[in-house]
Formats: C-alpha cells, sequence, structure tokens
C-alpha cells in the first residue's frame, strides 16, 4: 500500500533532505529485504496553512512536521488535527529538542532531530505504519470481538478490550493494564478514544480507564500539592490512578450512573 506523506517545513533544503531519505526508505508493508522505491507519495508545504489547505483537499497518512515556522507553528497544527476525523500521525522533525514533552502529549508517533538520520526516519515510518495497522485491527466488527495487537518482545500478542483496566500515556507508548499484567503498546490514547467510543472514560490527559471498572473516587493527600487532589480506585487492580480537575465532574456523573 503507497503510504502518503506530507512534509511541512519552511525551508525548502529541509524538505529536500526529507525527501532524499525518503528514497532510500522501504514501505512497511513490503517483504523484507525489498527497497521501496516509487511507493511513497510525496507532498510538500512551507507552513501550517498550506499544510491544513491539502489535508482538506486529500487524505494523508504521516505529517513530517517542523515546529518552529513563521505563524501556525507545528505544535499548534498539530493541536488543531487533533479534533479532526480520522487526523494523519505526526512524526516531529525539528533542530529543537526541548519541545519533545509538548510533542508526545500531542500524540506524536515520533520526534526526529535534525539533522535527520536515514535509520530514524525508517524507523518512525515503520511506527507510523504499526500504528495505523493496530488502530484499524482494534475495530470492534460484529465478526470478532475487539482487541489491542501488542507487539512485544518478539511476539505478538491480543488483548481482549473486556480485560483492559485501564490505559496510560508514558511519553512515546501506552501502559496497558490488565488484571493480571502491564503491556507495553505503540500507539496513542487518543487513537484508542476515537476507535472505541464508550468504552472509555479519560480521567486525565494521560490516563482512559474502563467504565464497567470504576469503583470508587477518594480524595487525594498529595504532600507536595496543597491543592485539592481526587484519585480514581479501580476494579481488579490496586493502583490509585490521579483524576484532574477538568475531568473531575466527568468521572463523577460516570459512577452515579454506574450505580444506577
Amino acid at each position: 500500500m503507497t503510504m502518503r506523506i506530507l512534509l511541512v517545513d519552511d525551508e525548502p533544503l529541509a524538505r529536500a533532505r526529507l525527501r532524499a531519505l525518503l528514497d532510500d526508505c522501504r514501505d512497511p508493508d513490503a517483504r523484507d529485504g525489498d527497497v521501496w522505491s516509487g511507493g511513497f507519495e510525496v507532498g510538500e508545504a512551507a507552513q501550517a496553512v498550506q499544510a491544513m489547505e491539502q489535508l482538506q483537499h486529500q487524505p494523508w497518512d504521516l505529517l513530517l512536521l517542523d515546529i518552529h515556522m513563521p505563524g501556525l507553528d507545528g505544535l499548534g497544527l498539530a493541536r488543531q488535527l487533533k479534533s479532526t476525523a480520522n487526523p494523519p500521525a505526526v512524526v516531529f522533525v525539528t533542530a529543537h529538542a526541548e519541545h519533545a514533552l509538548d510533542a508526545f502529549e500531542l500524540d506524536a508517533v515520533d520526534y526526529l532531530t535534525k539533522p535527520v538520520r536515514q535509520l530514524r526516519l525508517q524507523q518512525a515510518i515503520d511506527k507510523a505504519a504499526r500504528r495505523r495497522e493496530a488502530v484499524d485491527t482494534a475495530r470492534p466488527t460484529a465478526a470478532a470481538p475487539g482487541f489491542l495487537l501488542i507487539h512485544e518482545r518478539g511476539r505478538t500478542e491480543r488483548v481482549p478490550l473486556s480485560d483492559i483496566v485501564y490505559l496510560k500515556a508514558e511519553l512515546k507508548y501506552v501502559t496497558v493494564r490488565t488484571v493480571s499484567r502491564s503491556y507495553i503498546y505503540d500507539g496513542s490514547l487518543h487513537e484508542l478514544e476515537q476507535a472505541h467510543p464508550g468504552r472509555w472514560l479519560r480521567i486525565h490527559r494521560n490516563a482512559l480507564v474502563a467504565r464497567h471498572r470504576l469503583r470508587a473516587l477518594e480524595k487525594g493527600h498529595d504532600p507536595l500539592d496543597p491543592t485539592e487532589s481526587w484519585l480514581l480506585a479501580v476494579d481488579g487492580v490496586d493502583d490509585r490512578l490521579p483524576v484532574s480537575r477538568r475531568q473531575l465532574a466527568a468521572v463523577r456523573d460516570a459512577l452515579m450512573g454506574a450505580s444506577c
């Protein structure tokens, strides 16, 4: 399958270098050892406004996105894309390493610093392809139960959605917690929330909890934080999960609904 990649950078030389590196990358769907030649469909935009125009007219699988650009910067563009239906995967490509935390909070697939090496670009493309595959596979259908496809330590395992207690973002990855163990999932909370609407309750910007696992809301006691804090107890594990003030009302409403 052709991967459609949009290069968004205000520097023409930076876009030209990425194009040259893409010529040496291979398609994640190709057989091992096959060199991908001509399978990437590549477009360019010199600023966020141009990128948005292209995104409105045709679908793109992946954005290789600079951060510092005139007008709306790359972080702002990624923030806007999160609210759209089926947004493309985003890999930030920048000379500034200090924005990595903000980037991963926006569900970025990867964060590359300039000058980009071909190997790191290949790894980022592979991750974007795996995320797309995992989201497509995880969509529940009438013929099969919902599950997450976990790639871990050289093996691939199906984890049924019904077994999952909560999901927590940890920078580049998501911790998938079941009653028996934890897994590392190469994906994003936003995609999982969109793929399975109604199954999860967002309790924090970095955490989703299975609605059928809600148990109790408890007042927290954090000596480092003098403001009032709240923790959520869930069925199946002893963990107590922080609840943000923004999500507190939604958690209370969900608990009341579960008790009715």
